[in-house]
């Protein structure tokens, strides 16, 4: 079973499970998830190979879509699912194989195709930083300002630093993501559709979700409907969060 967090008590809504991206964490979602909470339960999880969760062997969509069915399944039966980058094609996936655990679904910034690149360089910035004397997360950053140029990036992935560990260690299975990322980029072959209310949520300043992407989004998502968010890039839900919240509930609600 996955590790995860709840906000907010059960109500006449359902409960939304949000699903983290690439390098991320549950913990990543606290603002948004609590403030969402407000009006629902929500249950922010860590994905296999991610922060609190398990470690395993592979990292295939079906794999990570079967790990949130069990937690819809432990968590109320059906939910609505949001899911960000990698978390996206997740939902997606959970939504196509086990269609009675979801009851709306938001995508966000993220297309159900391969995308060509990959993100095995920051695994090997991580794997390179010198952890040796590093008590404080400033440092840290400092160090990895050497192989991540951008402060943003380098600051989500500090996130999933444990400090705390004697010696610090990464919360994340980068051997497996790095072996698996060609997985993690791509999308597998699945057949069927998802008939239920479903959002694609992009950034306007992201090239994640193309006009091209249409026609394969409505294949297997026909009562797809598309928003962007201005001034937002991938990360849209870090970039404008007050905008991204507003309008996921919006939807949902």
């Amino acid at each position: 079973m996955l590790s995860y967090t709840l906000h907010g008590q059960p109500t006449a809504l359902p409960p939304l499970l949000i699903a983290h991206g690439l390098f991320g964490s549950g913990r990543n979602w606290g603002v948004i998830a609590r403030r969402l909470g407000e009006t629902r339960q929500v249950v922010a999880v860590d994905m296999r190979n991610h922060a609190g969760s398990f470690w395993a062997e592979s990292h295939g969509y079906n794999d990570l879509a079967a790990d949130l069915a069990g937690v819809i399944e432990a968590t109320g039966g059906r939910a609505d699912v949001l899911g960000h980058s990698m978390g996206g094609k997740a939902a997606m996936m959970l939504a196509l194989t086990h269609p009675e655990r979801v009851n709306r679904l938001v995508v966000a910034d993220i297309a159900p195709v391969a995308y060509p690149h990959s993100q095995s360089h920051l695994i090997a910035a991580m794997r390179g930083l010198d952890l040796t004397g590093v008590t404080a997360r400033g440092e840290a950053d400092r160090r990895l300002a050497a192989t991540v140029e951008d402060a943003g990036t380098r600051a989500f992935l500090l996130q999933s630093l444990d400090l705390k560990a004697d010696p610090p260690r990464w919360r994340l299975n980068l051997d497996l993501l790095e072996a698996e990322m060609d997985r993690i980029t791509g999308w597998p072959a699945v057949s069927g559709r998802f008939d239920g209310p479903t959002l694609f949520l992009t950034g306007a300043l992201s090239t994640y979700v193309l006009p091209d992407y249409r026609p394969a989004i409505k294949a297997l998502f026909p009562a797809a409907r598309f928003a962007k968010l201005p001034g937002a890039g991938h990360w849209l839900h870090a970039d404008r969060p007050r905008e991204f919240e507003a309008a996921v509930a919006m939807f949902l609600g």
